[in-house]
């Protein structure tokens, strides 16, 4: 039973990094947007909690990489809203 658990949380993850990519190459999202990094972010996570379960060294340091390059996505995205609201303040 418990490792259904941690397969469903890694499908889920899986969907959401397969899921993201796919609506960005079908140009319903962009690479700098909220959902995009958030699902990336999400999904890698998912992916991470799975591999407690059943670890794998090679999608261990690639998840790490997936959620670095994320947070920097994510990062991007709040400094770029925080810039575009000081502008429009002036």
């Amino acid at each position: 039973m418990i490792a259904l658990l941690f397969d469903i949380i890694g499908m889920t993850g899986t969907f959401l990094v397969v899921g993201s990519f796919f609506l960005l190459q079908l140009g319903k999202t962009s690479p700098t947007s909220l959902m995009y990094n958030m699902m990336n972010l999400t999904g890698a996570i998912l992916l991470l909690i799975s591999l407690c379960y059943n670890f794998n060294l090679a999608s261990f340091v690639i998840e790490i990489f997936w959620i670095a390059a994320s947070l920097i996505g994510l990062y991007k995205y709040v400094k770029n809203r925080t810039a575009l609201a000081a502008k429009a303040a002036n």
